[in-house]
């Protein structure tokens, strides 16, 4: 518990500081905390901090631990960050609040079948055009978009990506200000985008969302 609560006071802080730096407010950034790999125990204890949004990246996974925390259904909001599989879409549409990673058209089609109320989603952008991630590209969006909005059970949010390993963060600046741009003229309102190793970058051009993980279950080292 000590750790983890080391690990977000750092966390918070440094997103309060790319929040001055860009002019903007931390109460327009929500932690989405990563909890890919972690127990319940430390979930709990992210709780116990404040935290009240939750990712997963396995719509399987996700189960077992929402399931396992069940008494915390009503008071989180549990996202699903991870690429969503059609023969899944019916459990990830039940199990999660928002959906990050709608890739297609097809997915799309698929969520609004099975979703029992209306369900957000976020539109995954491949910005930097690797191979191996999903999501539309960049000239892609616009009329993907305008066909999703055509589904009445799901609500569109926003944007999200993953932008590639970079050793320095600046070198990943100009993915998260291109998705900016495109979400500004989508007239959209969420950004998610930024993880551990880029998300100061992320908030300095515009992120609302960013998906933390290691940051806050990594135990540190004793000095």
């Amino acid at each position: 518990m000590g750790s983890i609560q080391a690990n977000l006071q750092e966390l918070q802080q440094r997103i309060n500081r790319a929040c001055e730096r860009s002019h903007r407010s931390p109460g327009d950034v929500r932690l989405v905390a990563i909890t890919k790999g972690a127990p319940a125990t430390k979930i709990r204890a992210v709780f116990d901090c404040g935290i009240r949004d939750f990712g997963e990246n396995r719509v399987q996974e996700a189960q077992e631990r929402i399931e396992e925390l069940a008494d915390l259904r009503n008071q989180v909001t549990w996202h699903m960050v991870g690429h969503v599989q059609s023969n899944k879409a019916k459990l990830a549409a039940r199990l999660f609040d928002i959906i990050h990673s709608v890739d297609s058209v097809k997915l799309a089609q698929v969520l609004h079948r099975q979703a029992p109320e209306t369900l957000p989603i976020l539109i995954q952008v491949n910005v930097s055009r690797e191979e191996t991630k999903n999501g539309f590209e960049i000239e892609e969006v616009a009329s993907a978009v305008k066909e999703i909005r055509k589904l009445p059970n799901l609500e569109i949010k926003g944007l999200m990506t993953i932008a590639p390993i970079a050793d320095d963060p600046e070198d990943v600046r100009p993915v998260f200000r291109q998705l900016r741009q495109m979400r500004d003229s989508l007239g959209l309102e969420h950004l998610s985008m930024g993880m551990t190793d880029d998300f100061e970058v992320a908030i300095e051009e515009g992120a609302t969302m960013v998906r933390i993980g290691r940051a806050i279950f990594t135990e540190r080292r004793k000095s």
